[in-house]
């Protein structure tokens, strides 16, 4: 079977995370497989970081800069709950460029000290409270620590936002947060696992999907110069480099 992106099939859902998991983390999501087989699916670069409950383990996926291809088993339940931005490093006790483009047991960072967050919980055969059991053990956990690095959880949200036209972003970034190429390099490394143009060009890319969500009768070479591209073309590449296929095909 062909892959497909991996939120056209199956059922996907997500919200805001409790108030007492917000410290660290920005939503909460469920996506279930279909009880048929299920295709591939293409996970496309989109600059976040999830810990993950699937089968009875936690896991940790991303950050990708290229597509991850997965094939899930059919009726697969994964739970995932996204880092808000600079704060996976911090609650995972690892840089960020690590576990780039990762598929990672947490057991793997953490050894015995995950098995003890394995074990707090509790089987159940309601996925309303197999959420809640998850956000109580991962909020537990959560409580009295710091994770999010809030200078670069700035430093995310001004390039999502989009800087002005024709502004060199390394020199912005240098200027607004007081630090030399080699320190900026080095923090967004850590924080998000690559650097200052790799994440401005994914989050480029989901600027112009939120606009063709958004405004889904307007030209996309016009979406394409507002999302911040050179021109259709240019979107055209990076589409296919992010996830495999035209805006076209997306739409």
């Amino acid at each position: 079977m062909e892959p497909v992106l991996a939120q056209t099939t199956g059922f996907f859902r997500e919200r805001p995370v409790r108030r007492g998991l917000s410290d660290a983390f920005s939503a909460v999501w469920v996506h279930r497989m279909d009880d048929r087989a299920s295709p591939p699916i293409v996970i496309t670069p989109d600059a976040t970081i999830d810990l993950q409950w699937i089968d009875g383990r936690f896991r940790v996926a991303g950050p990708d800069k290229e597509p991850q291809i997965e094939t899930p088993p059919a009726g697969a339940m994964i739970i995932g709950f996204r880092f808000r931005p600079g704060a996976a490093s911090g609650w995972l006790g690892v840089p960020v460029s690590e576990i780039l483009g990762g598929r990672l047991g947490l057991d793997e960072l953490w050894g015995t000290r995950c098995r003890e967050l394995s074990d707090r919980i509790r089987p159940t055969s309601s996925l309303a409270k197999l959420v809640w059991h998850l956000e109580q053990t991962i909020g537990a956990h959560s409580e009295g620590r710091n994770a999010l690095d809030p200078l670069m959880g700035g430093a995310f949200d001004v390039i999502e936002e989009g800087l002005p036209p024709e502004t060199p972003l390394v020199p912005f970034l240098q200027r607004h947060l007081h630090m030399s190429e080699r320190t900026l390099r080095r923090r967004f490394e850590d924080a998000f696992g690559y650097g200052p143009k790799t994440l401005d060009r994914i989050l480029r890319f989901h600027r112009f999907r939120r606009l063709q969500r958004q405004q889904g009768d307007a030209s996309t070479a016009l979406l394409a110069i507002e999302a911040g591209y050179a021109d259709q073309a240019h979107l055209i590449r990076e589409s296919r480099r992010l996830t495999g296929v035209t805006p076209s095909a997306l739409a």
